[in-house]
């Protein structure tokens, strides 16, 4: 049985190699897992970027509807991946591996990662909505709570 701590890492793993797909980091992490999971044996290493490449084909061929299923299952499968090779490995293997596999995660860029279902908005960033000059702004988002809007004919600078 993994720690907590590796259990954190095939997460971490999972959402990685899902959020990177489809994206300008995928050519890099993809290369950079096939080698980690392969650890040398060209055969496996090959093996790993056709299930990679597998993966994000699915992911890119999701329906809207589906998306966000697909998304998570993948993200499942993959840390199910990364936690059956740790498990397999002895004690001080199973260490500097799994530093492997944090430093490959560390040096990949970060990317902000927004999802939404079909007629949604998905932000990865702030959101500014101004309405000025008699004119109307709205958002509709469920449970958010607003405060009060200036009295119509007030001029804020």
């Amino acid at each position: 049985m993994l720690s907590e701590a590796m259990t954190a890492l095939a997460a971490a793993g999972g959402t990685a190699v899902v959020q990177a797909a489809g994206t300008d980091a995928w050519a890099g992490l993809r290369g950079q897992m096939a080698r980690w999971f392969g650890q040398g044996n060209p055969q496996r290493e090959h093996a790993e970027l056709e299930r990679l490449d597998q993966a994000a084909a699915e992911l890119e061929a999701a329906a809207p509807p589906q998306a966000e299923r697909v998304r998570i299952r993948q993200e499942a499968a993959w840390q199910a991946r990364i936690e059956a090779l740790l498990e397999s490995l002895g004690e001080n293997e199973q260490g500097r591996i799994a530093e492997g596999l944090r430093t490959l995660l560390t040096e990949q860029p970060s990317h902000s990662h927004a999802s939404v279902g079909h007629g949604g908005l998905a932000v990865g960033g702030d959101v500014k909505i101004q309405a000025d000059h008699g004119s109307a702004a709205a958002l509709t988002m469920g449970n958010v709570t607003l405060g009060n809007p200036s009295q119509p004919g007030s001029q804020q600078d």
